[in-house]
């Protein structure tokens, strides 16, 4: 899709972080956009300030972890607009701790906003971007959807799966529209988010009292520092931009990144342990 001027674009998790640097983006390119996230407040803000751009805008509080609500969302977008054109699967949020430990209430948790929201997603906007033979999915998924560390058995399980799903969804495209509709994965490392305070948002039905060792401290503090380190939001979303106005399925963000994915895929073919090796937040 060269041309997004006048376009459609759908962005969940709109209210801050990578979701709102993307909207901003997609208005500045003359696109109409329709923002989604479960917190009120930032994301009526988040409206206003791209409305006062002079771009059209329409605001629809969603829990991407319910199905109905993300259908609602495509029920708005389509009464609003008439159709969507870019879909970008983005709301995420963060759960640490050795997988021994992680309470069935962490994985529910992220399971429902990490994995479920983009195949929830993909169900109410694709079959319209198939049928009018024109659109982009972008769901983001991370670096740990590509490699594994210490701690994020929970996050990387749901950002593999979006990678996965990724992939199967470039192919079943490509099938029933020849590549008139196409999917990006977003795969970015440490980027200045508030991805580390996400429980602020977590649900009081899926609390967890889980106490944290001393390691996982130590651990919480030390990606604190790194998201803080992290490159700029509005970088990541330059990057999604040309990946939809020129054709790329994989969207890296960091100059390591694909070293890293390189050294694992290496471990694969020479049959060796798996080897943590440290994403650069820069």
């Amino acid at each position: 899709m060269r041309d997004l001027k006048g376009k459609v674009a759908v962005v969940t998790g709109a209210a801050s972080g990578i979701g709102r640097a993307m909207a901003d983006r997609f208005a500045a390119a003359g696109m109409k956009i329709v923002l989604a996230d479960v917190e009120e407040r930032p994301l009526s803000e988040a409206r206003d300030a791209i409305a006062a751009t002079g771009a059209e805008t329409l605001a629809v509080p969603t829990d991407v972890s319910r199905f109905d609500q993300v259908e609602q969302l495509a029920r708005r977008t389509f009464g609003a607009f008439g159709t969507a054109h870019v879909v970008c699967n983005n709301a995420g949020v963060a759960v640490n701790g050795p997988a021994w430990e992680l309470t069935k209430a962490d994985w529910e948790w992220i399971l429902g906003v990490n994995l479920w929201s983009v195949i929830y997603g993909i169900r109410a906007f694709v079959p319209r971007l198939v049928e009018q033979k024109e659109g982009h999915v972008v769901n983001t998924a991370s670096i740990a959807g590509l490699i594994a560390a210490p701690g994020m058995a929970a996050y990387a399980a749901t950002k593999h799966a979006v990678v996965g799903i990724s992939e199967c969804l470039h192919y079943d495209l490509q099938v029933a529209t020849g590549g008139a509709v196409n999917v990006s994965v977003l795969c970015p490392a440490w980027v200045n988010t508030r991805i580390v305070d996400s429980s602020r948002n977590r649900p009081a039905s899926l609390t967890s009292d889980r106490p944290w060792s001393p390691q996982e401290q130590v651990a919480e503090s030390w990606s604190r520092s790194a998201v803080a380190a992290g490159i700029p939001p509005a970088e990541v979303a330059e990057k999604v931009f040309s990946a939809i106005t020129e054709g790329h399925f994989w969207v890296l963000t960091h100059p390591n990144s694909k070293k890293i994915v390189e050294a694992r895929v290496r471990s694969i073919l020479e049959d060796r342990w798996p080897e943590f090796i440290l994403a650069d937040p820069k």
